[in-house]
Formats: structure tokens, C-alpha cells, sequence
């Protein structure tokens, strides 16, 4: 979440919140600073990408932080229904391949577009999502690299024939890749993800549970509240062990505990169950519509004493 501190305080999340000491670079860490200096000045409220089906006690508690502060859960921002195209020659690939598959059967993975993995990880993941047996769908960028504003594009490298292995089994997208899409599709029954908050919050509007690899920011605090509080999810690496190679064997048990194991099952029917509140939240009008319609006044009213 924006503020980085996602939990409820009837669970035991309260005691063991990751700090935030260590999520972010100094630099980050002055700008949020200055942000926040600022915004005691002029703020009169705060908009949020969430939504008080999921993060409700948590709001209540920084409303009683901030003496009161207007807070508005207008959130998701991302469409909650997915309008596919189901013309084969207009779909992206990886659409179209999910459509041959069962349901609930693939695995999503990526993990967004400020994370880069080292060769030895991309090795190391690949060869966990070999052994686990489970269909998947992995982005893969060419233009991943350690320092983005160097000229030279790292491609990365895969184990000797590992396409070729994988092949029918797994797609590897080396470009863009249509997440919500994917994420919507019936045949995606899981997400491994860095845990971006726009990532968490596209992941619970269409119902699918996360294998939460966090690497940096609001992540890690993200990851809390989807494994814990949430429980729509499991830990592939714990925050503490960050600094620790990610071995296949865990990627292979994570993606084999999520995608075909009775706890992987009760995830998968906690964060449909979550999918359906959130959605219905939005389309009643009493979630969603709620906290707009008090936006909209609250602004409506700023603006006529101006004038």
C-alpha cells in the first residue's frame, strides 16, 4: 500500500511487521520524507488504490493517525472485468495459449518492470519451474539489465536447452505481456510476483492467489498482507533471507504448494471469494461508489469556497 504499512490489528501482523528500514535507498527515503513534510502543509485528504473490502481496519487506524484526515479507498484503478478479443489473429500469444488449457492449471510469473534478476536466479528459477511439472507462463524481458541507463540490452540467459524441454509446457515471453489479461483468464490459477501494490491489487480483483517474492520498497510490506492477513497467498523468499540465493528446490515447492496442493486449493477459493466482495463492492455502490461520492463532495466543496 502507498503508506507501507499493510495490516489489521486483529492479527498477529501487528507484532511482526517487516521494518522499512531496509525496503528502500536512501534517496527514496529523502523523497518520502519531503513528501511527507509537505503534505502536513496543504493535504486535505489522501486517495488510495485499495479498497476497504481489503484493507479496511488498516484505513480506519491511519485515519486515527492522521487526526482525522479525509481518506478515500477509490480503489482498484485497473478495469475488473477483462473484455478479451477473441479473435486468434488479433490475441496475443499467450492468450492464445491459455485458452487450450485447463483451468486454474497455469502459473503466472513476472515480476514487473524495475526488478531485475541476476543470471543466476533466472537459472535458478527456471529450473524450479522445470521440476515443479506445472504449466506457466514466465515474462522475460530481453531489455532486462542491471543499470538502465546503460546502452547495451542483457538478454537473458536460459539453461542449454531449456525452450526446447519446456516446450508445450511452458511459454517464455521475452516482451510485453497483457498481465491483466492473463491474470483474468480462467486457465491462470496462480501469480508469482515482486509484489508491486498495482500488481496485489490485479491479482485480487480477478482472484488469484500470489507466491510472493518481494525485492524491494512496499513490497516486502505487501507481501504481509497478502500472505498473512489476506491468506490469498504464499512466500517463495522470506524478506529476512533477501540477501540469500533463491534455490530451484523452493521455487519448485512454492509453485507445486500453490498450483496443486489442498493449501494451494483453499488460496485459490479465499482470493476468488475476496475477487467476488471487491467487485461487488465497486458495482453496489455502497464500497466504492461511497467513497467517491464523498471525494466528489469534498472537493465540490473546497472548490466553491474558492470562489
Amino acid at each position: 500500500m502507498a503508506k507501507g504499512k499493510p495490516f489489521q490489528p486483529e492479527t498477529e501482523i501487528f507484532e511482526d511487521i517487516i521494518s522499512s528500514e531496509n525496503c528502500a535507498t536512501p534517496e527514496l527515503w529523502e523523497l518520502w520524507n519531503k513528501q511527507g513534510a509537505l503534505e502536513g502543509k496543504i493535504c486535505s485528504g489522501e486517495l488510495y488504490n485499495t479498497s476497504r473490502v481489503i484493507e479496511g481496519s488498516y484505513l480506519d487506524l491511519v485515519a486515527k493517525e492522521t487526526n482525522g484526515l479525509n481518506l478515500w479507498a477509490i480503489g482498484p484503478f485497473n478495469p475488473l472485468l477483462s473484455e478479451q478479443n477473441k479473435d486468434s489473429n488479433k490475441q496475443h500469444q499467450t492468450l492464445y495459449w491459455l485458452d487450450k488449457q485447463e483451468t486454474n492449471l497455469v502459473i503466472y510469473v513476472s515480476f514487473g518492470s524495475t526488478t531485475t534478476l541476476s543470471n543466476k536466479e533466472i537459472e535458478e528459477l527456471a529450473i524450479g519451474l522445470e521440476k515443479s511439472m506445472q504449466k506457466f507462463i514466465w515474462v522475460l524481458r530481453d531489455t532486462d539489465k542491471g543499470d538502465v541507463f546503460a546502452s547495451e540490452e542483457r538478454r537473458a540467459q536460459l539453461p542449454d536447452g531449456y525452450e526446447e524441454r519446456i516446450k508445450g509446457r511452458g511459454i517464455i515471453e521475452r516482451d510485453w505481456a497483457p498481465q491483466l489479461e492473463i491474470l483474468a483468464h480462467p486457465s491462470t490459477g496462480g501469480f508469482m510476483s515482486h509484489c508491486g501494490w498495482n500488481s496485489c491489487m490485479e491479482s485480487i480483483s480477478m482472484g488469484v492467489p500470489i507466491a510472493a517474492w518481494p525485492m524491494h520498497s512496499d513490497q516486502p510490506r505487501n507481501s504481509q498482507l497478502v500472505t498473512k492477513v489476506l491468506k490469498t497467498g504464499l512466500t517463495v523468499r522470506h524478506w529476512e533471507h533477501r540477501n540469500e540465493l533463491v534455490a530451484s528446490e523452493i521455487v519448485e515447492n512454492a509453485v507445486r504448494t500453490l498450483m496443486a496442493s489442498p493449501e494451494g486449493d483453499e488460496m485459490r477459493k479465499r482470493a476468488s471469494e475476496l475477487s467476488i466482495a471487491v467487485k461487488q463492492s465497486v458495482m453496489d455502490g455502497e464500497g466504492y461508489g461511497a467513497e467517491m461520492n464523498s471525494f466528489i463532495a469534498h472537493i465540490t466543496r473546497e472548490l466553491s469556497h474558492l470562489n
